[in-house]
């Protein structure tokens, strides 16, 4: 894959990364999470990631913990570079992330800011920066799809979905499909495009059929 002008190289990704925890929220390398920043820690965060890396790290809490406070997170989340960003009149931030890599935490740093830190380990998921050529049953997962959506009420535009190529379909579904965030973060945590192509397709198919309830609570 070709890299962009901004975008960061292995050896460029940084010790230290800002983290937002957020239930219920996907970011998957390569896939565009919008936010929007209201709260006056991230509002501190994201003005900080915007004079240096524009990297924040987004994460899930553990299941049942919800976002207030300093909840406990999972072990591994997944880096977005800010690709857009605008100011409101009535002092938010609209950002989008684009996912450069996943990361494990290697340690969580002291709080010296409104915003938690952590010291992210990339060495794992080296490969999230080279595009992968993932082998999905394309077929299957559009079949499922096509139940799930009504089930949950998605409009779909299906030309534009049976074009999307195979890994973005993957990705853009696992992010903005209404799975529970302990499925979510199965997802997140797949080896790699293959597995996770697999495990969607599961999710999407126990879901259309009723033998699994996948809402989720996920805000911005």
């Amino acid at each position: 894959m070709t890299r962009g002008k901004f975008d960061p190289g292995f050896e460029h990704l940084p010790s230290v990364l800002p983290i937002f925890p957020l239930t219920g929220v996907l970011l998957l390398p390569r896939g565009q999470l919008p936010l929007n920043i209201f709260e006056p820690r991230f509002l501190a965060m994201t003005a900080d990631a915007l004079k240096t890396d524009r990297l924040i790290g987004m994460i899930q809490p553990q299941d049942g913990t919800g976002d207030a406070g300093d909840p406990p997170i999972y072990r591994t989340g997944c880096a977005g570079r800010m690709t857009a960003f605008s100011e409101t009149d009535d002092g938010r931030y609209l950002i989008t992330l684009t996912g450069v890599a996943r990361f494990d935490i290697a340690r969580e740093l002291p709080r010296d800011r409104l915003y938690r830190r952590v010291v992210p380990e990339w060495q794992p998921y080296r490969g999230d920066l080279e595009e992968s050529i993932a082998v999905i049953d394309r077929t299957r997962l559009l079949t499922a799809l096509k139940p799930f959506f009504q089930r949950h009420r998605i409009a779909a535009e299906w030309p534009a979905v049976e074009a999307t190529p195979d890994q973005r379909l993957v990705t853009t579904i696992a992010m903005a499909c209404p799975f529970a965030p302990s499925e979510k973060q199965a997802l997140l945590e797949a080896r790699d495009a293959a597995e996770r192509a697999r495990l969607l397709t599961a999710l999407v198919e126990m879901a259309a059929h009723g033998a699994a309830d996948t809402g989720d609570t996920a805000r911005h």
